[in-house]
């Protein structure tokens, strides 16, 4: 068979010949891979080919494409089922497509995918990236999803500068020329199919980095993956586990640490006889990274990070043979604690991540040898606007870089005035958590849709027990509900300003922005 060009691939799954087979698992790339994708596609990069198995008959159970039903086929089309490559194929078509609606309450925020004219022309770092709406800019970010929509493109292109035309109309250029590869198996024998399938997903797997690092340092006494194992056990009491588990974490600290490099050349130009001598200076730099964050960031498992990058130059600082053997005086501590915070309002590792981070690591271990300052110099700024135009989703860089900054503050409970246990929230971290100051009910009731409803600077660290009891009415009417003699210093843990009581959404927003924005500076300076 062909290989398959991107409008190909659309047609055929918009016409039921490309399917899901109910053995595959579920679609599970997040933004950040699907972005990097588009920029292997776009610079021409092997991507990998995709197996498809031809046959005549329609299995009974099939899996969506990701958050897209695929259409019933058209009768007497063959059926072409995806054996290996489904998340590419899935981020593909949902980048591109246009006719299929995505089913209810699945997440396709991952579809938005934008070209960035400003981003650095660089053979590693991505051109591409996803954004939710509110942080999309017309002028930079163009839209990738309308480059098979004649009509979708031309109103995208609309204010583009010349420059920026025949830009964005070689990059689309790219997009309609690229194939896709295919190797086909034609067959109704379905026990073939299965063993195809068993050694596509077991032994047919290209190595990642991760499998070549573990091979080139492996002895009978070393294995780097029961090392990271042995790693998320120990880290699992204190909540981290999940660090010893992100093989491409585990690898960037270990190149850090070894050789000052965290990118990609860096992981393939280590040593493996330095990895296995070294390897406890490298877990002991992880566990203070992890130890830092607990104690002087209220941080409770690798989900409250805004980016697990972070952990990276933290492990660089307390690397060492000896754990003990590394000292932090105050003002390295506050060095390090304004760099985390700077780190996070900036957004500093949602683009240019190999650039900062090398920058980063040689600070960190400048700091570490003289105690030289210098790591926190870098660019940042926070404003009102990212609490009262940003929304309230946990997954996202601004939602926890927030209930971070709230942490710092040491929250009282609305209803009983006690501190908040905010080591099980942290560790929870589900949004039976954090409510609304000014709750749901009461705002849609003045006619407000849940985006208005859901700005970052309406939610405070409220339990769900506390949220029942103070219950659906504007502030003025749950005012009552609260300890009278702790009001004041409750509303202060909650960086929340009186006048939420006078039931003015509005000019609450810009007074709790203002506090946000001050607690931050506090924080970052």
């Amino acid at each position: 068979m062909a290989d398959l060009s991107i409008r190909k691939v659309l047609e055929q799954v918009q016409n039921g010949q490309l399917r899901i087979p109910a053995f595959q698992r579920g679609f599970v790339w997040d933004a950040d891979r699907v972005a990097y994708l588009m920029d292997s596609i776009h610079k021409g990069y092997p991507f990998g080919a995709l197996i498809l198995w031809r046959t005549k008959e329609q299995l009974k159970i099939e899996r969506q494409l990701g958050p897209f039903k695929i259409p019933d086929r058209e009768a007497d089309f063959p059926v072409d089922y995806v054996l290996d490559g489904q998340q590419r194929l899935t981020s593909i078509f949902g980048v591109f497509q246009t006719e299929i609606e995505t089913e209810l309450h699945e997440d396709d925020a991952w579809t938005k995918v934008y070209y960035d004219f400003q981003a650095e022309k660089d053979v590693q770092e991505s051109q591409f990236l996803v954004l939710p709406d509110d942080q999309v800019d017309p002028a930079r970010h163009f839209p990738i999803g309308s480059f098979f929509d004649v009509s979708g493109f031309r109103a995208a292109t609309e204010g583009l500068s010349a420059p920026q035309l025949e830009e964005i109309d070689r990059v689309q250029a790219v997009f309609k020329e690229a194939d896709i590869p295919v190797q086909m198996i034609e067959t109704d024998d379905r026990a073939k199919v299965a063993i195809v399938f068993e050694r596509v997903n077991r032994m047919g797997v290209e190595l990642d980095i991760f499998q070549l690092l573990s091979a080139w340092t492996w002895s009978e006494e070393f294995d780097l993956q029961d090392k990271f194992a042995d790693l998320a056990e120990d880290l699992k009491p204190f909540g981290f586990a999940a660090v010893g588990e992100d093989s491409n974490l585990l690898l960037r600290c270990c190149s850090a640490v070894i050789g000052g490099d965290a990118t990609s050349s860096g992981l393939l130009g280590l040593n493996g006889a330095e990895v296995r001598d070294r390897f406890d200076e490298i877990t002991n730099g992880i566990k203070g990274a992890v130890d830092f964050l607990r104690s002087n960031l209220k941080v409770e498992k690798l989900d409250n990070l805004p980016y697990p990058t972070l952990i990276v130059p933290l492990a660089v600082y307390f690397a060492a043979p000896n754990a003990k053997s590394v000292k932090v005086t105050n003002d390295q501590r506050d060095e390090l604690v304004r760099w985390f915070w700077r780190a996070c309002f900036s957004r500093r590792f949602s683009a240019g991540v190999l650039r900062n981070l090398s920058r980063d690591v040689a600070e960190v271990l400048a700091l570490r040898k003289s105690g030289t300052p210098g790591i926190a110099n870098i660019p940042w700024s926070v404003d009102r606007e990212l609490f009262t135009e940003s929304r309230f989703t946990a997954g996202s860089v601004a939602t926890k870089t927030f209930i971070l900054m709230l942490a710092q503050y040491d929250p009282l409970s609305f209803v009983s005035g006690s501190p908040v246990a905010l080591g099980d929230v942290l560790r929870h971290y589900n949004r039976k958590e954090f409510h609304h100051i000014n709750p749901q009910k009461f705002l849609k009731g003045q006619g407000r849709d849940i985006a208005d409803v859901n700005r970052l600077a309406n939610f405070a660290i409220i339990s769900a027990s506390d949220n029942k009891t103070l219950g659906g009415t504007a502030p003025s009417g749950y005012k009552s509900k609260m300890p009278a003699k702790s009001l004041d210093k409750i509303l202060a843990s909650a960086l929340c300003p009186l006048s939420v009581f006078d039931d003015d959404y509005e000019a609450f927003l810009i007074a709790r922005g203002d506090l946000l924005v001050d607690a931050a500076k506090t924080l970052a300076s």
